[in-house]
C-alpha cells in the first residue's frame, strides 16, 4: 500500500496532493489530547451511519495550494465488538474511490484507534475522538496520525443526510446555513460555539465561532476549508 494511499484514507482524500506540496513545511505541533474534548456519554449505536463532511481544518491543509474540496461521506457500521468498519467515498479523477478502514474502541467511550495498525506502512499510532455530536444532524470528530516522524492532525465537520438539500440549493456556504441548534465545545479553556439544523442563514458570529474553534488548536484561516457539495459517488453506499 502506497503512502499516498494511507494519507488518502487518513484526510479522506481532501489533502492528499497537499502533503506532497507542503512535506517539506514544518508541520504545527499536534495539541495533548487532554485539550480535546470528548462527547459526553457517547453513544456508539446512535453515532453510526452515514455523515457527509463539509467542513475540514488541520495542520496538513493550505487553502492557497489546495483545489476546491469536494464533498465525501463516510458511513459507520457498528459491529458487535462495538468497533465501527467506516466506509468513505468521493469523487477522485472523475471516479468513485473507496477507503474502507476499521476504527477499535479504546478504554474511553467516544475514543478510537485504527484497527490493523501495522498493515498500514509507516504508521506508528492512529486515534479518532468525537468531540462533540447530537447524532441526528452534526458532529464534530478529530483525527491524529504519527506517521514515520510526522504528526499530522484534522479536525472533521460531519452532517447528516437531512442537511443535503440544503446543502445542495446554498452550495458552500449551505454547510454551515443549515444549522441552528447551539452546542459548545471546550478546547482547553476556550468556548466554541457552532450552530447546527436547517436555518438557511449563517451569523457572523456562528461563522466566526467555528473558525475561532480551528485556531484555538494553533491552525489559521488558511488550514480551514469547506466542502463542495456534490450528486456523484456519495450516496454510492
Amino acid at each position: 500500500m502506497s503512502v499516498g494511499l494511507l494519507w488518502l484514507g487518513f484526510t479522506l482524500l481532501g489533502a492528499l496532493h497537499t502533503q506532497a506540496r507542503s512535506s517539506s513545511s514544518r508541520l504545527l505541533r499536534a495539541p495533548p489530547l487532554s485539550k480535546i474534548p470528548l462527547q459526553p456519554n457517547f453513544q456508539a449505536d446512535q453515532f453510526q451511519g452515514k455523515w457527509y463532511t463539509v467542513g475540514v481544518a488541520g495542520n496538513a491543509i493550505k487553502k492557497e495550494e489546495q483545489d476546491p474540496l469536494k464533498m465525501y461521506s463516510s458511513n459507520y457500521e457498528l459491529k458487535e465488538d462495538g468497533s465501527y468498519n467506516v466506509t468513505s467515498i468521493l469523487l477522485k479523477d472523475d471516479l468513485c474511490d473507496y477507503w474502507i478502514r476499521t476504527f477499535v474502541p479504546s478504554s474511553q467511550p467516544g475514543q478510537f484507534t485504527l484497527g490493523n495498525i501495522k498493515s498500514y506502512r509507516g504508521i506508528r499510532s492512529y486515534t479518532v475522538r468525537v468531540v462533540n455530536t447530537d447524532y441526528n444532524q452534526f458532529a464534530i470528530v478529530y483525527f491524529k496520525k504519527v506517521q514515520r516522524k510526522k504528526t499530522y492532525f484534522k479536525i472533521t465537520l460531519y452532517g447528516r443526510e437531512a442537511l443535503l438539500q440544503t446543502l445542495h440549493e446554498e452550495g458552500v456556504r449551505g454547510l454551515v446555513h443549515t444549522f441552528s441548534n447551539v452546542y459548545r465545545v471546550f478546547a482547553g479553556h476556550s468556548l466554541a460555539t457552532l450552530t447546527t439544523g436547517r436555518t438557511k442563514e449563517l451569523t457572523p458570529e456562528v461563522r466566526e465561532n467555528f473558525i475561532n474553534f480551528a485556531k484555538s488548536l494553533g491552525l489559521t484561516d488558511d488550514h480551514i476549508v469547506f466542502t463542495v457539495p456534490i450528486d456523484r459517488c456519495i450516496d454510492d453506499q
